[in-house]
């Protein structure tokens, strides 16, 4: 008897014939784990592991399956994946090939919504430092939103009734679909090139979270935020809330409340204009009043009545007081006087030239002035000058004595 001949395989043979039992046993399964390990290759591919209590299993999630996904996977995150089993055969690995992933607990738009709300807070686009004030009394007011919808049509007819004579120029854009954030970004990017209005109404209807969508994108929030000119975010009903909302410089709950917020009633304002006009009215009227009795009392003053009576009492009051300043001035010169006359006394006593006056004499070698006060400073043939009390000489020196 002849034994069978085993069948040897090679572990090429045997990882494709694993694969194929796995790929055929497990296709489109969905698999609920915790995100570990996460890499975004920049290949656009992203490996990661799932893991739960006791064991892990590797995920590859390719570019062409990954690009619309709504929300950044980081590690810690748990998920519910879809895909396929299939085994990597260069390293005998078996993996899940990713096709779609979704937040556990949380759906993966509202997940998009808080990461770009926590980043764009982060850069500090919230701040309100940043926020620009509405001007008062805006002459035109950009609209940008669907010229279609209900929201075009609550601004036209509310913003007419409060006041009629304003302007409002319309950039019609798409407020839902795939086009819609870039149309949005592109209409607010327009009106501050142009600079043909004085704010700006950013908004649509309501609808659901994906109706809305294109105002949490990121290009929209950065428009928004780049705009110089003030913008009202105008999105939903009072419940709903975008990133636009967060950016702009004020949010209204509805399109209808932003264009009450825009512009106030002209009604009001004409009866603003009114009260002001009769405060002022009975503070000028006050005033006059107050002048006028001023006026009353100066006109019955003693001044007034007997005009010639205060200007003679005035001159005398001046020839008083020429008579008390000359006698000061007298007083003071005689004091003067004699305080300056000893001062020259004592001058006098301490003058070389009344030294001079009792005999004595002072001489001087020329022609430099010096004053001699040794004759062996001299030599025959100088000559000195003298000064007496009365004149002076030249002389030449003929001997020292």
């Amino acid at each position: 008897m002849i034994e069978n001949e085993k069948h040897i395989y090679t572990v090429s043979e045997l990882t494709k014939y694993i694969r194929a039992i796995v790929e055929e046993s497990f296709p489109g399964i969905w698999v609920e784990g915790e995100i570990s390990n996460f890499i975004a290759h920049s290949s656009g591919h992203m490996y990661f592991s799932l893991r739960d209590a006791a064991a892990t299993l590797k995920c590859a999630f390719f570019k062409h399956a990954n690009q619309k996904l709504k929300f950044k996977p980081k590690d810690g995150m748990k998920v519910i994946v879809r895909g396929s089993v299939s085994v990597y055969e260069a390293r005998g690995d078996y993996q899940l090939i990713v096709e779609d992933v979704e937040p556990k607990g949380i759906g993966a738009l509202q997940l998009q919504f808080q990461q770009l709300k926590e980043k764009l807070q982060k850069e500090g686009l919230f701040d309100d430092k940043y926020k620009v004030p509405l001007p008062f009394l805006p002459s035109r007011i950009g609209v940008v939103t669907s010229p279609t919808g209900a929201a075009i049509q609550d601004i036209i007819n509310i913003t007419r009734r409060r006041f009629a004579n304003i302007g409002i120029i319309i950039n019609p854009v798409k407020v839902q679909g795939a086009d819609a954030k870039d149309e949005i970004a592109a209409a607010i990017k327009q009106f501050n090139e142009l600079k043909n209005i004085d704010v700006m109404i950013v908004g649509r209807g309501g609808g659901s979270l994906e109706d809305l969508w294109a105002f949490n994108e990121e290009v929209v929030a950065r428009a928004i935020f780049a705009s110089k000119i003030p913008v009202i975010s105008a999105v939903g009903h009072e419940v709903d809330f975008t990133i636009a909302d967060f950016v702009a410089d004020l949010r209204a709950p509805t399109p209808s409340a932003a264009a009450e917020l825009v512009i106030p009633r002209k009604e009001d304002l004409i009866d603003l204009i009114s009260a002001a006009s009769g405060r002022l009215d009975n503070a000028i009227s006050g005033k006059l009043d107050t002048l006028k009795e001023r006026l009353d009392n100066l006109k019955e003053s003693y001044i007034l009545r007997q005009p010639m009576n205060y200007i003679i009492q005035s001159q005398q009051r001046i020839d008083d007081l020429i008579k008390d300043m000359s006698v000061s001035i007298g007083h003071m010169i005689d004091m003067s006087g004699g305080k300056f006359s000893r001062i020259i006394s004592q001058l006098e006593a301490l003058s070389p030239i009344s030294i001079l006056k009792r005999g004595y004499s002072i001489t001087t070698k020329l022609p430099d002035g010096v004053i001699v006060k040794d004759a062996l400073s001299l030599r025959a043939g100088d000559c000195v000058e003298t000064r007496l009390g009365q004149g002076k000489f030249k002389s030449r020196v003929e001997e020292i004595i």
